[in-house]
């Protein structure tokens, strides 16, 4: 494959290199110095960056690998076997001054997903989705639409694809509807039900768990889809050992306004146009501790954000797991699900 789109200068920063990552299946580009091979840097080399709170603006040389894997015209012809024998998505082949000839890539339906993981996954689907209305004044928000699948099936293949086989649906707004859909679905996986008789909130849901999960398992909410991969997330819970892992997208933000920075007795330091600040926003997206579920009394109201500071005031380790922004789409708001459809169109998802 010509290898333009997976080739990056040293000088490129950190935020545009992670753009890059986002917008291609493989999450791997290769860095050069004047033409020349030096380094890659995948997905996860840029989240660990990111949570060694790593500045966006450094040159992507700060944290790519600077012994990356290539093949040359000797071993042309193993580069296939080679990316499948190591589970890698892509090599490139260089010649005698180390420049990139071609990148070969990993078929698609042979993309290395990592080990399978058979975690339980809680989906909040009882919302009444008044965001969307009128839409959802007849459908429920998660058999909305996105193409061919609504939402909520989308969000599913995507945990069965890493393996995940076990789904909880969490209803309360036209449950039935939502049920009959999935009863008359031909698929692989198990699912079943929890039922609140009020809403409980996405904290307040997982009381209605209790003795069903032994291991750790996903939360979601309904509305969101999350590019990255589930059984890295999982593992990467289990290794940091914490109690909550929150996936966190990476967005920068803008201020619109002049801002003010003060100096001593009201005088004004510094002004400063425009400015904009990059933040780790929560997706939606968790793994959770079953002993976590103690923390909610049963069919108590709880936000989820109030039950994870409940966590962290009583001790308790909540980390996180950043994405990039075009990693996470969210369908909340009119707006927002017409992006989500434009970013699915040009992933060829549509």
């Amino acid at each position: 494959m010509n290898p333009t789109p997976f080739v990056v200068s040293e000088e490129l920063n950190i935020r545009e290199a992670l753009r890059i990552l986002d917008s291609s299946a493989r999450k791997i580009i290769f860095v050069t110095r004047a033409n020349r091979l030096t380094g890659a840097v995948s997905d996860g080399d840029v989240r660990r960056w990111i949570l060694k709170n790593g500045g966006l603006d450094e040159p992507v040389s700060a944290l790519m690998n600077r012994e990356p894997r290539f093949v040359t015209e000797n071993d042309k012809a193993k580069a296939v076997a080679i990316l499948k024998k190591e589970k890698i998505a892509a090599i490139p082949l260089v010649n005698e001054s180390m420049e990139i000839l071609q990148i070969f890539l990993m078929e698609e339906d042979e993309e290395p997903v990592g080990e399978k993981i058979r975690a339980r996954v809680l989906i909040m689907a009882g919302g009444k989705g008044e965001r969307l209305l009128p839409y959802t004044a007849i459908v429920p928000k998660p058999l909305i639409p996105i193409g061919e699948k609504p939402i909520l099936e989308r969000i599913i293949d995507d945990f069965v694809r890493y393996g995940c086989d076990d789904f909880t649906l969490a209803l309360n707004y036209k449950k039935n509807m939502i049920k009959a859909y999935f009863d008359d679905l031909e698929r692989s996986y198990h699912i079943d039900y929890i039922e609140e008789d009020r809403p409980l909130g996405t904290g307040g849901a997982l009381s209605l768990l209790g003795g069903r999960v032994k291991e750790a398992f996903f939360v979601s909410n309904c509305d969101i889809i999350v590019h990255a991969d589930y059984g890295d997330i999982y593992r990467r819970h289990q290794k940091d050992g914490n109690q909550i892992t929150i996936v966190a997208s990476l967005r920068q933000f803008a201020i619109p306004y002049g801002v003010l920075s003060l100096g001593a007795q009201g005088s004004v330091a510094e002004l400063t146009e425009k400015p904009t600040g990059d933040y780790l926003v929560n997706t939606g997206l968790y793994v959770v501790e079953p002993s976590v579920i103690e923390q909610v009394e049963r069919n108590e109201f709880l936000h989820m954000t109030d039950l994870i500071r409940r966590c962290i005031q009583g001790g308790l380790r909540v980390g996180t797991y950043p994405i990039g922004e075009e990693a996470w789409m969210d369908m909340g708001q009119f707006e927002s699900m017409e992006e989500m459809k434009k970013l699915l169109l040009g992933r060829g998802l549509w």
